[in-house]
C-alpha cells in the first residue's frame, strides 16, 4: 500500500488522461448551504498538489454562496472507461489574488470576456441580454489584455479523506481510504 495519496491521484490521472475520451479533470463538485441543503455540479480541477485541488469560478455563483457560507466541499473523480473513481473531501480556502490572476491569463480571451459578461447562477431572462453583454464587454476589451474579474477567483479543497475506488468483478470492489493524521496520512481499506 501506497503512503501518499497524491502521488496515487497523480498516477491515476495520468492513467485517466490517456484513456478518457473527453475532461479528465472533470468532477462532481458538491456543496451545502447554511441549513445542510447540499447542491452538486461539474467543475474542472485546474490544479492539485499536497495543499490540495483547485478549481476557479464566479464568487456570486450559487457555489461561491455556498463555499463562503459553509467552507467544506466533497469532490468525486468518475473516470468511467478505467472503472476508477477518486472521492475527496474536506475544508476550501481561496487561492491566492496571485494564483487566480496567474490561471486566468491562461483561459481563452472568450472564455475571459465571458467571466465578466455572466451573472453566474442568476435568473435570465433571456440568451439575447447575455449575448449583448458579452458584446458589450469584448468591445470595451478590444486591442488589450482581459483583467480578471473581481467577482471571479478559486477554491482549494484541503483533502482530509481520499478514497480510491476500482471496480472488481461481482461488485467485489476494492476500496483504499486515507485519512489526513497530523502533517501525513493513515491508509486502511473499506468494505465494497
Amino acid at each position: 500500500m501506497a503512503t501518499d495519496p497524491h502521488a496515487l491521484f497523480e498516477e491515476w490521472l495520468a492513467e485517466a488522461r490517456l484513456a478518457e475520451p473527453n475532461d479528465p479533470t472533470a468532477m462532481a463538485l458538491a456543496t451545502a448551504d447554511p441549513q445542510g441543503r447540499p447542491s452538486v455540479r461539474m467543475v474542472l480541477m485546474k490544479g492539485h498538489d499536497e495543499r490540495g485541488f483547485v478549481f476557479y469560478s464566479n464568487l456570486d455563483s450559487r457555489k461561491g454562496g455556498e463555499l463562503a457560507a459553509n467552507p467544506a466541499a466533497a469532490l468525486l473523480f468518475h473516470w468511467k472507461s478505467l472503472r476508477r473513481q477518486v472521492r475527496i473531501e474536506g475544508p476550501v480556502e481561496p487561492v491566492s489574488g496571485a494564483e487566480a490572476d496567474s490561471y486566468f491569463a491562461t483561459r481563452g480571451r472568450d472564455s475571459q470576456l465571458g467571466a465578466w459578461a455572466s451573472d453566474q447562477s442568476r435568473p435570465l431572462a433571456a440568451r439575447a441580454t447575455f449575448e449583448a453583454r458579452y458584446e458589450e464587454v469584448r468591445r470595451r476589451f478590444e486591442g488589450g489584455d482581459v483583467p480578471r474579474p473581481p467577482r471571479w477567483s478559486g477554491w482549494r479543497v484541503i483533502p482530509e479523506r481520499i478514497e480510491f475506488w476500482n471496480d472488481r468483478a461481482h461488485r467485489l470492489h476494492e476500496r483504499r481510504l486515507f485519512t489526513r493524521a497530523g502533517k501525513g496520512w493513515t491508509e486502511g481499506l473499506l468494505y465494497p
